[in-house]
């Protein structure tokens, strides 16, 4: 009851601030018994689907043909519009309901609206936002300590030492950058050791470093020429490494598990054999660990399976990092801290006390071992239900791969129609790759959701395919 007055004090919002025909739309749904008589007619063509599409004379595309020409776009969304969640839920502005395994992208690690997280914000909201990093806040220093102890106690980055606190994922990575030029420029004041490494189907950010470290033509093409100095190998390849990074590399960026690149995870021998060339050349090593880390592998970071001597020198985070309030991290150790000075870098939002004390509260809960258990064995939940998939439609189901609550079902064909047919049952996937359905859901989803979810993508892939 209390979501639904919840949603209906939002409909009333968006009445509100939208037009006279957005309004009367919005009115139409916010009561089922007052329906307009077209939209009546909108739900007996989509009688047959629980959440179908809503068209465009339903309140949700009065909405978007309101506001779609003030927004620039570069997205291609389909038209629901969501005016809440809950959990694993969203809610659209019709009330209809969808069980979300996206999770904003693997940013909302503990689900939508988590209870303490909406009561820090609110706390937090009324005592300090912002204050510039042109002076201390206590929740900058407090993370930044939590996230070394954390990484240290959890047998990943053993040398972790100092933290630089931003925005999001690409400025983390824009920072990786940075801090390795700056590296390469002290170990040879020459200059020629300037190049950065990344790997094929890496994803690495939109800015230009990060785009220059994204070898994907269609991200690439459109803004080119790229920053000058990037260099790209092959994911995997042990024996193009020494060829790869040269006494003319300075920083190697890399995904321990590639997420928009598909969900391929990089082998432990690889790794290790990376790290060690990287020290042989005073390369430094950096794991983008954006998508993949924070508890969502079912260790605090994706290499904690890893060997000592295959842990990197600078760690990326952001997404979980904020549960959907924007935060990025670099965790460097003392080699790389060391070489950096004042006024060599710097941020205006980053490290505000708002967003510090919640990323604060993220790392907090998602280094928490039962969490990080449970995790694992809600992977093995979906792999279990993925294997019976391949059964039933094995000419589609080519195999699973990720680890934890980060996978990829990888098909046969473009799976464009089945994410369509889920949604329109009141599932929400996304895609990775070729052909790559990714499942990055809420760390906290529950196995009754999982078994609810994969019985909708089976149905969808069923619909799809008749």
């Amino acid at each position: 009851m209390a979501l639904r007055l919840s949603l209906r004090r939002q409909l009333a919002g968006l009445a509100s601030s939208a037009s006279a025909t957005s309004r009367t739309a919005v009115r139409a749904y916010a009561s089922t018994s007052n329906l307009a008589e077209d939209v009546k007619q909108a739900i007996d063509r989509d009688a047959g689907l629980p959440n179908p599409d809503p068209a465009a004379d339903s309140p949700s595309g009065a909405l978007v043909s309101e506001w779609a020409p003030f927004m620039v776009s570069t997205y291609a969304r389909p038209s629901p519009v969501f005016v809440q969640g809950e959990g694993s839920y969203l809610y659209d502005v019709e009330n209809r309901k969808y069980l979300d395994f996206t999770a904003g992208i693997a940013v909302n690690a503990l689900g939508h609206c988590d209870p303490e997280f909406a009561r820090i914000v609110a706390d937090q909201s009324k005592t300090l936002v912002h204050c510039s990093n042109l002076y201390f806040n206590i929740w900058t220093g407090a993370l930044s300590k939590l996230l070394v102890e954390k990484t240290r106690e959890a047998g990943c980055m053993h040398d972790a030492d100092a933290v630089f606190v931003c925005n999001s994922g690409s400025e983390a990575n824009e920072a990786a950058i940075k801090f390795s030029r700056k590296t390469g420029k002290i170990l040879d004041p020459s200059g020629g050791k300037t190049e950065i490494v990344s790997f094929n189907n890496s994803f690495h950010g939109r800015t230009m470093g990060a785009l220059s470290a994204t070898p994907n033509p269609k991200y690439q093409k459109p803004f080119g020429p790229m920053v000058p100095g990037f260099k790209v190998g092959t994911y995997n390849d042990l024996a193009a490494i020494d060829d790869l990074v040269t006494e003319k590399t300075c920083g190697v960026l890399i995904e321990p598990i590639q997420g928009e690149g598909g969900v391929h995870a990089a082998s432990e021998e690889f790794l290790v054999k990376l790290a060690k060339r990287c020290r042989e050349v005073g390369a430094v090593l950096v794991y983008d660990e954006i998508q993949c880390g924070l508890g969502r592998t079912g260790t605090l970071w994706a290499h904690g399976n890893l060997p000592k001597e295959a842990r990197p020198d600078i760690i990326t985070s952001a997404k979980a990092l904020g549960n959907g309030f924007p935060v990025g991290a670099v965790i460097v150790n003392k080699k790389v801290g060391d070489n950096m000075k004042v006024g060599d870098h710097g941020t205006t939002f980053g490290g505000n006390p708002m967003a510090s004390r919640i990323a604060h509260y993220m790392v907090t809960r998602l280094s928490d071992k039962k969490l990080q258990a449970d995790v694992v064995a809600k992977g093995e939940i979906f792999r279990q239900r993925f294997a019976k998939l391949q059964e039933r439609f094995p000419d589609l189901v080519q195999e699973t791969r990720g680890r934890g609550l980060i996978l990829g079902l990888q098909l046969s064909e473009d799976p464009t129609p089945i994410v369509k047919a889920a949604r329109e049952r009141g599932l929400l996937v996304i895609t990775a790759g070729l052909n790559t359905l990714r499942f990055v859901p809420s760390l906290l989803v529950t196995e009754a959701e999982i078994n609810e979810g994969l019985d909708i993508l089976e149905e969808a892939i069923a619909a799809s395919r008749s």
